[in-house]
This record gives structure tokens, sequence and C-alpha cells, in this order.
């Protein structure tokens, strides 16, 4: 196909999707997928689950026969995409029948992985630990369901006293955490995909829908196919499938994102069209400290409004590259209290060396003007992975956090901890262990050098292809032979080519599980099929894992009673071996699990739903409450009354986990700075990275679906055609791109699906073939600690 053959289908398969859904929702008994009735294939075992990729939450029936999945269809009771899905999603079952999929643990022995039994794998395990616990690190994901971070975490935290456990979240969530936590005292959003169906006005701030969340991006085009008007503003640095479809399209200099929300504040104080009434009742106002930490320092309104003073729109656009006009027409909206906003967000915002100033200057421009806490007007963060959200988030398995957002440097929250888990005063470490950037480094710098991480233990995630700066934080492990990678996946990635481990594991519906997407929706499901060989579920590696040292008289592996960690017990009260294999399922380990978790998540009013709830329905939005008649309520809107359970009467707004304590949200005022790394006259451009439509991450389970490789084989490098055509590069040829960390080999492709600006490209990465985070760097956030990967500076040239 050639790359305008390529161009045109990409094209009208994206406007055929969108029409498809928005007949699909206008007429739901038209669409196949939302017919009540199942496919015509006979003999299927039909049940739920949410689609194993990002973090929309999408609801899935699978259906099994022979035990194998043999069809996929969109739920057409769920509330997320009612009984739509996108070209992953529709492909999801195939993601556990790759020709290479790992079915027995292998050592790596004389250079060759080799097989060995599950008993030496943990037994390895297990005598690394105990010769110096505080040098074990557990690396997971946000694709970890909620019993395997939960079970994880009290592994480490209950268990070891260690916190050096971390999810690949840290490289994506992080700074949504921290910007929720500084503005509001407690994580995630407020509102829910409802807003979508309520605002006027949509704003995309580095952010692409219509490939990375197309299901939600449907919700937007159905509304405009029914007639009705939803204004789309794509605020970005190049012109992506989103920009297709936006009314509005705003192209600005990378980093200067934080001066535009900097200029929309000053526009609503000059113009007096804040929302003074709201202010005053619900805000309190906050700038950066010297130590640029999570909480800042207070300020008064003058004070604030003499820092955004000089983000004019003429400055502004003389930084931005926006025209006056431009910011003028977002400053204009957000002073109009009739219009409904809603702000949506991703990687854009979060993968930034000032993510958490970012996060923050969009809540405070919803905040200050008026704009949240009513249907339709909401500033709300989307997540790339199913259970980024519920996993990472909720059961906080980040080297701070304690489960249901707690931290571990509080003593009241280490001390609330200690005794749900009925554990001995002082076993919770006080000290926050290592974050994902600092623990790589450290695994892959020599012992002798400071390299205090020996055993890094890898579930669910495949950094030795998403880890920024790859050569410093994954690459340099290679001949230190004091260290040693476990790595457990489905199958053969990137990391596990250095791993000395590698443990087969189960995947998605071969196991029990439950995810918590990005609108604060909890998802369970049940296990459908068997997995291949010798693959065993995560959950179980990390409980075997603590019986192992259990078995060795590790005092951590017990409570303060004297039982081990993971003690159940049947009807009768004898104990369920379950970490014997043979015993595995003699009780439903992830409703053990998950219901020792629930009340974690009460002091912060992140009540998660009964799992025997959970099981009945297509998921349910936290705070889930019980009502008088007994059922099971879920909430929409926090904070306010009209729907949170928690705000009390007559308040209206209540931001009850308020940091500074009043019940009130803090607007935050973050200068704009320029990037650590501009481009200059040696490499003269932007390099930014991404995803594509129909390939999740590193590809690792995309790549074995034959329709979704087919699609889009190989990565390529986007960039300008005159930048090509200056470098002497045609469409399609091979080009180096170089940056101060490493140089690639890539394909380019001029006018294709995305359109960067001159001085600018853009590669996805989830191809193992071509590493673009060879070339990334490891700047990050100073406050979330989440590295930037859409900006560094690079060169080309022709091969």
């Amino acid at each position: 196909m050639s790359q305008l053959e390529r161009r045109q289908f990409l094209k009208l398969s994206a406007l055929a999707a969108a029409t498809t859904a928005a007949a699909a929702r206008a007429n739901p008994g038209s669409h196949p997928a939302t017919d009540t009735a199942q496919p015509s294939l006979a003999d299927l075992t039909w049940d739920k689950a949410p689609c194993r990729f990002c973090g929309t939450g999408c609801h899935v029936k699978v259906g099994v026969k022979n035990g194998k999945i043999a069809a996929i269809a969109g739920h057409e009771k769920a509330a997320v995409n009612q009984g739509l899905l996108c070209v992953k999603g529709y492909h999801v079952g195939a993601i556990l029948y790759g020709k290479d999929r790992l079915t027995t643990p292998l050592l790596r022995k004389n250079g060759e992985l080799t097989p060995v039994s599950w008993d030496e794998a943990l037994d390895l395990m297990a005598d690394r630990i105990m010769q110096d616990p505080a040098g074990f690190a557990f690396y997971g994901s946000g694709q970890w369901t909620v019993p395997e971070g939960y079970a994880a975490q009290k592994l480490m935290k209950a268990g070891l006293s260690n916190n050096h456990i971390d999810p690949n979240a840290r490289l994506c969530m992080a700074s949504a955490v921290t910007g929720y936590v500084s503005t509001y005292g407690v994580d995630e959003p407020a509102g829910t995909y409802d807003d979508l169906d309520a605002c006027d006005v949509v704003i995309c701030w580095g952010n692409n829908p219509a490939e990375m969340h197309p299901i939600l991006f449907s919700r937007l085009m159905d509304r405009r196919s029914r007639g009705e008007t939803v204004r789309l503003i794509d605020i970005g640095t190049r012109r992506t499938r989103t920009t297709e479809f936006a009314d509005d399209y705003l192209e600005f200099r990378p980093q200067t994102d934080l001066a535009i929300a900097n200029c929309i504040a000053n526009q609503l104080i000059a113009n007096g069209t804040f929302s003074k009434e709201y202010v005053e009742k619900f805000c309190n106002f906050r700038g950066d400290n010297e130590e640029l930490d999570l909480m800042g320092k207070q300020i008064t309104f003058d004070e604030y409004k003499e820092l955004v003073a000089s983000y004019t729109p003429e400055a502004v656009s003389k930084l931005s590259g926006l025209s006056v006009d431009q910011l003028t027409m977002l400053g204009e909206l957000f002073g109009d209290p009739e219009v409904k906003i809603t702000s949506l967000w991703c990687m854009g915002v979060n993968q930034h060396t000032r993510g958490t100033a970012m996060n923050r200057l969009l809540h405070a421009i919803h905040l200050l003007s008026g704009h949240f806490g009513t249907p339709g007007n909401a500033p709300t963060s989307l997540t790339g992975q199913p259970s980024a959200c519920g996993t990472a988030r909720e059961v906080g398995t980040l080297c701070h956090a304690l489960p249901g957002g707690l931290l571990v440097a509080k003593e009241p929250d280490r001390k609330h901890c200690e005794k749900l888990w009925n554990l001995p005063d002082g076993r919770i470490n006080p000290k926050p262990g290592y974050h994902t950037v600092l623990m790589w480094e450290k695994f892959c710098t020599p012992t002798a050098e400071g390299g205090d991480i020996h055993t890094m233990f890898v579930q669910v995630t495949n950094p030795g292809q998403s880890l920024p700066h790859l050569q410093k934080l994954f690459r340099n492990k290679e001949g230190l032979e004091d260290k040693f990678l476990v790595v457990s996946d489905g199958y053969p990635t990137a990391s596990t080519e250095l791993a000395d481990l590698v443990l087969p594991a189960a995947m998605w519906v071969e196991k029990n599980g439950v995810f918590g997407n990005s609108e604060r929706r909890t998802q369970q499901w049940f296990k459908m099929v068997d997995p291949p060989g010798e693959a065993r579920e995560d959950v179980w590696m990390t409980i075997a894992l603590a019986r192992k040292l259990y078995d060795r008289g590790h005092p951590g592996m017990k409570d303060k009673d004297g039982e081990f960690l993971f003690h159940a017990v049947d009807d009768a009260g004898q104990e369920i071996p379950f970490w014997d294999y043979a015993h595995f399922r003699d009780i439903n380990v992830d409703r053990y699990l998950y219901e020792e978790y629930r009340p974690f998540t009460h002091k912060k009013h992140k009540n998660v739903a009964p799992y025997d709830e959970l099981a009945k329905t297509q998921g349910l939005r936290w705070p889930v409450v019980q009502t008088d008649k007994g059922t099971w309520r879920e909430t929409r809107f926090r904070f306010a009354e009209f729907d949170d359970p928690f705000v009390e009467k007559g308040r209206g707004i209540q931001f009850y986990h308020s940091t500074t304590g009043d019940d009130r949200a803090q607007i935050w005022f973050c200068p704009y700075e320029p990037h650590p790394e501009e481009p200059d006259d040696e490499f003269p451009f932007w390099l930014c990275t991404g995803r594509v439509l129909e390939h999740w991450h590193t590809g690792t389970m995309t790549m074995r679906v034959p329709q979704l490789a087919n699609a889009m084989p190989d990565a390529y490098a986007e960039i300008h055609p005159d930048d090509a055509a200056a470098a002497g590069i045609s469409n399609g040829q091979r080009c180096v791109i170089s940056t101060r960390r490493g140089e690639m080999e890539i394909p380019v492709w001029t006018n294709g699906r995305g359109r960067p600006p001159r001085g600018s490209i853009f590669v996805p990465f989830f191809d193992e073939r071509q590493l673009i985070n060879v070339l990334t760097l490891d700047a990050h956030c100073p406050i979330s600690k989440e590295p930037d990967y859409k900006k560094c500076a690079a060169r080309i040239r022709p091969v």
C-alpha cells in the first residue's frame, strides 16, 4: 500500500468508526455490537470483562468455545462504551494466542535461557532477598490488577519494610496524581465521562483522543451526528487525527503550554470575568516555594494577580506561537459562565519536566472561572493503562504511597495501615523508596559505585522498551554480574533480553481480575480460559514468594499474631495453603485480597464497591455507598452536594480533603520556564514520542495480533515535508535521528497521519526493533518524578 493509499485508508477508517459510533448511540438496535441478542455462534459460553488495553475501561463480552476465546463483542450494557469497541478492542481476544507465548520458567545459564521449575525459580528469588532485603525492588504497572498490586504492596511495605516499589504509571500518570493531590488534597478526577455528554466545549490539551481514546471521542462525534453543537478545541504541538475534527487548532511551541494557561488566568482577572463568588467561597491561592515541593506556599489573591499579570496575550503570543486572537478566544471562553467546558489531557501534559505545574494550572483556570462541579464543567485527565488509576493510584503501588491515598511519610497514615494489616508498630518504613527513574539508575549502577538495588522483580510491563534514556536506565545492566533481573510476562520482550530469570505469566481472562479506569470505575471479571503450559498468575507468584520467605524465617512475613502475612482460612477455620498452586483455586484469591483492601479506601472517601456487587455489574464509580434500601450507589460528581454523598448538606461544593484543612481547593500559580534541552544549532529539532491507533504501548500484545501488526507493521518518523527536503530525505527513505544520548535509523513519513510543524519530529514507541527511547532523556518533573518523553533536542540526516 502506498503512503497516499494508507493515509486515505486511515482517514476513511476514522470517519467510518466515528459514523458507526454515532449511529449506534443514536439507534442502539441498529448496530450488531449493541444488539441484546448474542452473536450467532453456536456453543459459546459468554462472560464479561473490561478491555485489556487503555484506561477508558470499555467492557467486552468474551465468547469461549473449547477452552479458547472464539469471539469478542462490545458489551451493550456497559455505560462506558455502550457496545462499541475500537479496533484494538475488537481484536483483544487474540492477544492470548501469539506463537511465542512463554510457557515455562527460564533461568539464564551460560548466557542462555534454560527451563527450570517454579520451585527453583522462587527459591532463587527468595535466597537473594534474604541476603539483603533492602536491595530488592519491585517494578510493576498500571496493568496490574487491583489484587496483584495490593499483594505486591503488602509484600513490600507490610512484609519487607521496603518501599522500593513503583509502577510504570510513574512514567505516565504521576504528574496527574501530584496535580490532583496538591489542588484538592486527594487524587483522581471529580467528574466522569458523563461530562462529555453535557459540555458545550471540549479542550484537548496536548491530547489525541481520536486515536488514544477513540471510544470517548466517539461520544463527541455521536452528539454532533444528532445535531448538537459541541465545540472541539485542539491545543497541540502537531496536527493529529483529533485535529481533523476540531473547530479550532492552536499549535503552540513545546513547553509553552504553561504560559498559555497563565494567560487565560491573566485575562480572567484583567477582564473581571473570573467567578468571584466561587473563588471567595471555595478556593485559596498557592504558589511554588524554593524547594518545589508538593504543597508549595500559600499566597494571597493580590499576590496571585501580580504573578499572572505579565502573561498578557501579547507577551504569551510571542513566546508560544499562538496568535493574540487565539489566546483572547480562550480567555473569553473561560470567562463566559454560560458555557460548559471540559478539559481533557493525557501524556502531553503529564510527560513534562513541569508536569505537576501544568496539571495544577489546568485545575486553576477551571476553579478561577467557576467551570467546576456541575455536569459538563470538569478538568479531567485520561489514563493510558487499564488500571493506572485502580492499582497504581488507589492501591498506592508508588514508592511514597500506601493504599487508599495514604503516605508512608505520615505517621498517622502508617499507623492506620499497620492496624488494618495487623502489624507490629513501626513495621512500615517511613522513608519513601526509589521512584522509577532512580530505581533503575541504582539497579544499572555497579554496587561498588552506589548501585544498592541488586535484584529487580518486574511484572506486567516492559521497561526494556518503555523507560527513557534506555542505555543509562536499562542496557547498562548488561555485564553487571551482581545484578539479577526477574521478568514476568506473557511473551519475550526487550526486557527479557537482559533478564536472568523469566517467569511465564497468565494474561487477561486466563485469571480473575479487577481494574480501575479513568473515571473512578472499578470493574471485575472472572477467569474464562486456562493459561498455556506452566504460565501462572502474577498474584500467585507474589504470594508464593512471600511464603518462601516465611519458610526461611523472614520476620516480616508474619503479622503481630504470628500468622502468615497472606493468611486465609476456610469455613471450618482451617488455613488454606493457596501459595501451593495445587490449592490456589481453593478460594477466590482475588475476592479475598480485594475485600481485605477495601477498608483502606474509606479514610480518603474513595470507598470502592464490594466485590460481589462488582461481579453483578459492568463497573461502579467510587465513592460507592450503601443506601437505606440496601442497594449500592455510585458517584458521578465528587465534591458537589447534588451527587457526592460525603458533601455536607447546604455546602454546595466542599473539598473535604483540602490541603489547607478548610474545605477549599488551591488555585496554583506556577511560572513558565524553558525546557532543559531546547533545540540549538547542533540539535535543531524537537523530538516527541507517543502512540498510534493500532498499537498499545510497547506492542507486546498488539504486535501478536495479525490484523493490527499488518495494519501498522513498523514505526516511522513523522517530519514536515520541507524539513525532509532540506535534509535530502524523500518520503519512505530511512533517516538517522540523533540526540545527545544516541542515534537510530528509521523510515520517514511525510504528510502522513500526523503532521508535525517544521522543526519537529514524532516517533511512536511500539516497535521493539526501533527503540526510540534510546534517544529520549530522563529529565523529569521535580515533584512527580515523571520523565518528559515529549521534548528533547534532535537532528536528522539521510542514511
